[in-house]
């Protein structure tokens, strides 16, 4: 290789590591330096990157191309199917969980990895996962479902913890984005594929160009235009099927829906842009603008016994007329919204009636339809009178409607001192913005205090924001200190602020109507609007300090350390350490390992988030307030201020290559402790609102973030890839296997024995899969089989309603034919042959919620999906 080659290479890789990537490089380049240049990894070190096998530490170097081999164009997919120790599941019927899906690497919750965009930290998204299915239950991580395959270049994956090299949240690990970079050329393509139930059509249009900025720069521009379609695993529930065969003939079949959340409008662009200034310094400039509304479904309400709704109270729902507990307990429904009030005895003042007796457990006969009865037709013909049933006699499922906005810039300089007492030294400058809000509708839905004065039956229940901004200044310098090779010492400086914003809703959707006085539910049915008492904006700022070294100590080994000091204006400061190893046994065989300390900061939304959501525990829909922990009623149950968790990681590993043969081989160990999660629900009591002068008397329940536990999870990545020639053209295969365990080792009642089986359980042990890539001049193909170990299956959060699910095999795959070198067609699917999830058995899948399948399985419920798609490229 020429010394002008090798000169560019590490240039681009230097550039890489310092957040841009000069595409406008020289014409003398050759196309196999740049695949050389694909291989080199930013993540994992601060001096120049290294390729995956020189790297101390695991990392995976995810191209563009294979992240396009997918049926779904969503990067939390596609990065599912590329690496093993990542995870990401769909959630219906989970708030804004089912719109910004929170994910998983080596087990861990969503904000225990740090996400990285061309090296520089992306902000966070609003969304908090007050139903995030366990190990992401109260999760707050960034929204990566916003960054288009089409604007990559590659995706690095750091599975190791680096939390004394970036700073909060690299816990588990980091990914770094790294967007393309080209000057000239360009493609664009569409999309089309739908469920193999006839379902969830989707369409994609996306298209990326490269451009000159000015003769010394680029312009390198991506866009993506989505829709995708509502899906149904739904069956009809046994409540709302016996409704309907007694009679009421305004149950939709099915009553409610589990299913992907309709997708409209999800638009993404993305630019990226370099300029040489000259001098060896650079300016680079990337960001983003993203905007999308998704609409999901809520859980049914049954117009018999819906509390707070169709009856005043949930404690209504059983009377004894005693008081003693053994008179002849009955199941009521508070019929009458009386806008006149009740007198000093509860009767209706105009004499309508107040309630229906549905079931009488001593003789066994019920009410099958309330419509039916005269009780209802008293209040049905009395203009005096009025029930919820005449607004909503078959009951109603809320939609819940989430418009969200990402936008993003990052701006700086690279180059070299050339002069002064940093001479020499390589520095970084940069500055960013991020800002993520969701605003929420909820539809179909009613204040129940408000009575009949509901308007069109839809709530502005408001918003959360996220803004973050970040200013970084990196230096690095090479000494040579009589080693094998020169040493590299980095260090740098970061601030940070971070705001977690609350806006609230239209009045309608908190305020209090009439009918509260009798026991009324207060609120947008489903997701209470924000008040004006909940909103605002809190703060924090944070200033670190780094340093890191590494030095090739012989020709054999290779030492690291790296030491970080982190101070927030919340709860105080940490240091963390981190220390890396790799010893070349063979010209073809190494050894690393590493060990580190780490920390995660309680985000500022978890700190301070106000909420109102539903869940479905026992059968039974509970409405439950999420206060922030040192809110009076968060008090009282053992809330307190939130500390950052820590961590300790082992990990040691192989590294084999041979030829066209490449194996890695890493095991691991992640101790975490004072874990932050959203607590289990802690029943509030009249009695308790009165102590505590809390006006509010709807709340029934209420949940807080706390550090509760502590885990201790042991695992193994493999990870081989093997080329060669075959069947007349070129093959490649590759092989990913993740085994994961965590152990929970301390926790209280807050977390609960449920969320415990969940965090140790409810993610698969075991996850594979092994991919085969077949090309020829005119057509390539791909066939993927991933394979899904068994794992305890969850409904609805309800630990009730569970089973331990088999292990599950699924294949992708794909096939394109070039017509030119400009236009190719692909056809494939994901889950080509339908391979079901684990289906709820029949005893619950009427009776929990009417859903067909556990909705907490490591795979898409839909079952297949099929698709096309046109490339044109220039």
């Amino acid at each position: 290789m020429s010394k002008l080659n090798r000169a560019t290479k590490l240039a681009l890789a230097i550039s890489i590591a310092l957040g841009t990537s000069p595409s406008f490089a020289e014409e003398t380049e050759s196309s196999n330096a740049e695949k050389e240049v694909e291989r080199i990894a930013v993540v994992g070190t601060r001096s120049a990157p290294r390729s995956v096998a020189q790297s101390p530490v695991p990392v995976d170097i995810v191209g563009a191309d294979e992240l396009g081999k997918n049926a779904s164009t969503d990067m939390l997919d596609q990065l599912q199917a590329a690496v093993p120790s990542f995870a990401a599941r769909a959630q219906p019927i989970s708030d804004a969980a089912s719109f910004i899906r929170p994910i998983n690497l080596r087990g861990l919750s969503s904000d225990s990895t740090l996400i990285l965009v061309n090296g520089k930290r992306r902000h966070r998204a609003s969304v908090i996962a007050f139903q995030g299915g366990g190990v992401n239950d109260g999760a707050q991580g960034p929204d990566i479902s916003v960054i288009p395959s089409i604007a990559l270049k590659q995706v690095e994956v750091l599975r190791d913890g680096a939390a004394a090299q970036y700073g909060s949240d690299a816990i588990a690990g980091v990914m770094n984005f790294v967007l393309k970079d080209d000057a000239d050329g360009g493609s664009i393509s569409v999309r089309r594929g739908e469920y193999g139930e006839g379902d969830g059509a989707a369409t994609t249009v996306d298209g990326n160009i490269g451009l000159p900025f000015t003769k010394y720069g680029f312009a390198n521009l991506s866009f993506q235009y989505k829709t995708a379609d509502a899906t149904s695993r739904s069956v009809q529930r046994n409540d709302a099927l016996a409704l309907s065969e007694a009679g009421n003939t305004h149950i939709n079949d099915p009553a409610m829906v589990w299913g992907n959340p309709e997708i409209d409008d999800d638009i993404t662009v993305f630019a990226n842009v370099g300029l040489d200034l000259g001098d060896d310094k650079q300016f680079y400039m990337f960001g983003n603008y993203s905007e999308r509304t998704a609409t999901g479904g809520y859980y049914y309400r049954n117009p018999q016994n819906r509390g707070g709704v169709f009856s005043k109270d949930v404690n209504d729902f059983f009377w004894d007329p005693d008081g003693d507990g053994d008179g002849n307990p009955t199941r009521k429904v508070w019929l009458v919204g009386d806008l006149q009030g009740l007198d000093s005895s509860g009767n209706s003042i105009s004499g309508c009636p107040i309630d229906v007796t549905l079931v009488d457990y001593v003789n066994g006969t019920s009410v099958p339809n309330i419509l039916d009865t005269s009780a209802y037709q008293q209040v049905a013909n009395n203009d005096n009178c009025w029930a919820f049933n005449q607004l909503l006699p078959g009951g109603y499922t809320p939609q819940f409607t989430g418009d969200i906005n990402d936008t993003s810039l990052t701006m700086g300089v690279d180059g070299e001192f050339k002069s002064g007492f940093l001479d020499g030294w390589f520095f970084d400058l940069s500055g960013g913005v991020g800002r993520n809000e969701s605003e929420y509708t909820l539809r179909n839905t009613v204040n129940p205090s408000m009575g009949p004065e509901q308007g069109d039956l839809s709530f502005k229940t408001g918003s959360y924001v996220q803004l973050e901004k970040t200013f970084n200044f990196d230096i690095n310098k090479t000494f040579d200190w009589g080693l094998e090779d020169d040493a590299s010492v980095a260090m740098g400086v970061e601030w940070r602020e971070e705001s977690f914003e609350i806006k609230s809703g239209e009045r309608a959707s908190w305020d209090s109507g009439v009918l509260a006085s009798q026991g009324f539910s207060v609120g947008s049915h489903g997701f209470a609007g924000f008040s004006p008492e909940s909103q605002g904006t809190k703060e924090r700022r944070s200033f670190a300090a780094y340093v890191d070294i590494e030095a090739q100590m012989t020709d054999y080994f290779l030492l690291g350390a790296a030491l970080r000091y982190e101070d927030f204006d919340s709860f105080g400061a940490t240091t963390n350490y981190k220390i890396t190893a790799q010893y070349q046994l063979t010209d073809n065989l190494s050894v690393r390992g590493s060990h580190s300390t780490g920390f995660r900061a309680p985000t500022v939304g978890q700190a301070n988030v106000v909420n109102t959501q539903t869940s479905f525990v026992e059968g039974e829909l509970v409405q439950s307030a999420t206060f922030p922990p040192t809110n009076p009623l968060s008090m009282y149950y053992g809330g307190k201020e939130l500390e950052p968790e820590e961590s300790k990681s082992f990990a040691a590993g192989l590294v084999y290559q041979q030829g066209d043969f490449f194996l890695t081989a890493d095991i691991y160990q992640i101790e975490v402790t004072d874990r932050i999660q959203q607590t289990d629900k802690f029943e509030v009591t009249r009695a308790v609102l009165d102590q505590l002068g809390i006006e509010d008397k709807s709340i029934s329940s209420v949940t807080f973030f706390a550090n509760d536990f502590d885990t201790t999870t042991n695992g193994l990545d493999i990870v081989a890839n093997y080329s060669m020639q075959l069947f007349g053209g070129d093959t490649a295969f590759a092989l990913a296997y993740n085994f994961n365990e965590t152990e929970v080792d301390r926790f209280s009642d807050a977390t609960g024995e449920v969320k415990v089986r969940r965090l140790e359980e409810g993610i698969p042990e075991h996850r594979g899969t092994l991919t085969m890539s077949q090309s020829w001049d005119d057509v390539s193909m791909f066939i993927r089989g991933n394979y899904y170990g068994e794992y305890w299956a969850v409904h609805a959060d309800d630990g009730g309603a569970s089973a331990d699910a088999d292990a599950a095999v699924t294949f992708d795959a794909e096939v394109s034919y070039f017509f030119s070198d400009s236009w190719t067609l692909s056809a494939g699917a994901n889950n080509i042959f339908d391979q079901d999830a684990e289906e709820l058995p029949y005893e619950l899948s009427e009776d929990y919620a009417g859903a067909m399948y556990f909705e907490s399985g490591p795979f898409d419920y839909n079952g297949a999906f099929y698709y096309v798609k046109a490339t044109y490229k220039f």
